[in-house]
């Protein structure tokens, strides 16, 4: 690249519908990521559990490897290469002892990582429909935030349940973050409710521009997912969103619109420190 980088670039969210398969999965992405690239999309992006999607955990890991083996990493490292492009795998399943790390990947166009994270926030909840998940079961929870530098701007690095905690999301945008990824694999019933409220906020509360693939459909271990993949600006509007079958989606994402949302309503600048009151007071004051 000569020059100065380019303010804009275009990116691409990849929704997908994962199975029980790794080398199926692997095949679907694959062709979905060649397909983005091929209409012009520089950065590209695959959901939550890219690789696959199992609720038995037994069965999860008697098909997933530490991160060395894994053969998902070792095709998307390829791929990024061959394609030249930025590639976040949203997140892999990577075996690390008796539990697993939910990490998303960010690979070069030098099909080298660049960075990864390892999700923070465990999804342990019960839901009003009888649906009950927990995360931390089978996965252990990250404890960095992180971001990464493109050649356009900083990326911050979340990951699906991340999004219902919006200290995260201040903390990578005060650390220079203009993109925030959040991969995910709502369950049908919180994204009909809250997908698309919480996305927009996170990208309205922090100037950010946010890129949200996601797993859509009816999968092999009976979740159903809620889909619609968004690609939304820093003044909280949807540039792209996908359906609920897999597919692509793609924006250009203008840097110039970070400053002026930022400028606009200068809530990074305007923030201040405060004091928190004692469990106590909080009794108190609700007696």
């Amino acid at each position: 690249m000569s020059g100065s980088p380019s303010l804009k670039f275009t990116a691409a969210c990849v929704q997908m519908c994962s199975g029980r398969k790794v080398d199926a999965n692997i095949e679907a992405a694959v062709s979905l990521i060649t397909d983005a690239a091929m209409a012009g999309a520089e950065f590209v992006a695959t959901p939550e559990m890219t690789s696959i999607l199992e609720n038995n955990r037994q069965d999860l890991f008697a098909a997933i490897k530490p991160q060395d083996e894994d053969p998902a990493l070792r095709r998307f490292l390829a791929l990024a290469k061959d394609l030249g492009i930025w590639l976040l795998i949203g997140s892999l399943p990577i075996r690390e002892g008796e539990k697993a790390a939910n990490r998303s990947f960010l690979i070069n166009p030098q099909g080298a990582i660049s960075a990864y994270y390892d999700k923070i926030h465990m999804f342990d909840v019960d839901l009003a429909n009888g649906e009950s998940y927990r995360e931390s079961a089978s996965f252990v929870a990250g404890n960095q935030a992180v971001a990464a530098d493109l050649p356009w701007c900083r990326l911050g690095m979340t990951v699906c349940y991340d999004v219902r905690f919006p200290a995260l999301y201040r903390a990578l945008a005060e650390s220079g973050a203009s993109v925030i990824s959040v991969p995910a694999a709502f369950t049908r019933q919180t994204g009909q409710a809250h997908w698309h409220v919480l996305q927009r906020a996170r990208a309205i509360e922090n100037g950010v521009f946010i890129i949200a693939p996601a797993q859509g459909g009816h999968h092999e271990c009976k979740r159903e997912t809620f889909g619609h993949s968004l690609i939304i600006s820093p003044w909280g509007e949807v540039l792209a969103e996908g359906g609920t079958e897999p597919g692509i989606i793609l924006a250009e994402l203008d840097l110039d619109l970070v400053a002026q949302a930022r400028g606009r309503v200068p809530s990074l600048k305007n923030g201040r420190a405060f004091a928190c009151p004692s469990p106590d007071q909080r009794l108190k004051a609700a007696s």
